[in-house]
């Protein structure tokens, strides 16, 4: 299967695994990259030592190409992308802020840049920072997904772009794949399909759970991490999303978690916590937000804690069904696919 985006990035099938904290680890990243698709590291739980160690790790256990990502609103991102590019990641994926900077430096080594965007204004920006392609992620999407559904985002994203489109939101089988084709995107990004594989190192108790969800057992809400924020409906994380007083986070818990955060990123807790404080309200806000939601998602995530923690998830929970291999997975979805563009072409002659 070719498209623009298995020629970019030097892929056999374009299907890309989602940067997901604690999941997109060097040894998923591999199994996806030597599966034929594209394994993106997931940056925002490491320090820039752990950073790169994960990247070095990475190419001990493949030659294939192989992606990070970067959420620029996080701490420490920065610091994060810097090592990437130092490193010459081969494609870098970066999302919520500013990367022309990160592109002009990739492309100085040959590298490749992908934005995440969610809407048509982000879509616009990132192609005017020198963006290689898109990852359009639509509402039915874990974690950030934005306001449209990807059926309505991802042609309209197409229709205002000339940059090859990633589409992300409610794609878990070859059925998707080929609707993601047929509505311009020129390949797919999967989170949660790819979180209850077999090689995905989620826990067992979160990946059974997320297997035996429906399509319409995810909450949705922003009083969560400060975002849209799509997660597997549980008891915890229906009390996680409710509304704060006044909207606000809870800042006590927020600065308990930040002391921990600050040791992560093996920064000064001062510098962390005055940082975030100098850098105005709204950013006060959104960074309380996210540290209260990172503990939850680790605690779902790497101790199976679903009574106590919240692990993000896609509608696509209701589409999964099993727990394949990776290289299982993707075998199936590339036939899948083949099998619906036949049918097609039966339906439309």
């Amino acid at each position: 299967m070719r498209t623009r985006i298995t020629d970019l990035c030097g892929i056999e099938c374009p299907i890309v695994l989602s940067g997901m904290s604690w999941i997109s680890v060097p040894s998923m990243v591999a199994a996806v990259s030597n599966a034929g698709g594209l394994g993106l590291l997931a940056t925002g739980p490491l320090s820039v030592d752990a950073t790169r160690e994960a990247i070095r790790e990475i190419r001990s256990l493949t030659d294939k190409p192989f992606g990070a990502n970067v959420t620029l609103l996080f701490p420490g991102a920065v610091e994060n992308a810097r090592v990437l590019l130092e490193e010459q990641v081969p494609v870098i994926n970066y999302s919520l802020g500013k990367g022309d900077w990160i592109v002009k430096n990739a492309h100085g080594y040959g590298g490749r840049v992908m934005a995440t965007v969610v809407n048509e204004r982000h879509a616009r920006r990132a192609q005017e920072q020198g963006a290689d392609a898109l990852v359009v992620t639509g509402h039915e999407a874990a974690a950030h997904g934005g306001d449209v559904t990807s059926l309505v985002l991802i042609p309209r994203i197409v229709d205002i772009v000339d940059l090859p489109v990633i589409a992300a939101g409610g794609i878990a089988d070859g059925r998707g794949l080929a609707a993601a084709l047929a509505l311009g995107a020129e390949g797919v990004a999967m989170g949660t399909r790819f979180m209850t594989t077999r090689e995905s190192p989620l826990h067992d108790i979160s990946k059974e759970a997320a297997i035996r969800k429906g399509i319409e057992e995810t909450i949705y809400g922003r009083y969560f991490d400060g975002l849209g924020c799509r997660s597997l409906l549980t008891a915890a994380a229906r009390k996680a999303y409710r509304r704060g007083i006044a909207g606000l986070p809870n800042f006590f818990t927020a600065a308990r978690t930040s002391v921990a955060l600050a040791r992560l990123f093996h920064m000064s807790y001062f510098k962390l916590f005055f940082g975030v404080l100098l850098s105005g309200w709204k950013t006060t806000v959104q960074m309380a937000y996210m540290a209260n939601a990172f503990t939850a998602i680790q605690r779902a995530t790497i101790d199976g804690d679903l009574a106590g923690g919240v692990l993000p998830s896609g509608q696509a929970v209701g589409l999964l069904g099993d727990m394949p291999t990776v290289q299982e997975l993707l075998d199936r979805m590339v036939h899948e696919a083949e099998i619906s563009s036949a049918r097609l072409e039966v339906l439309l002659r």
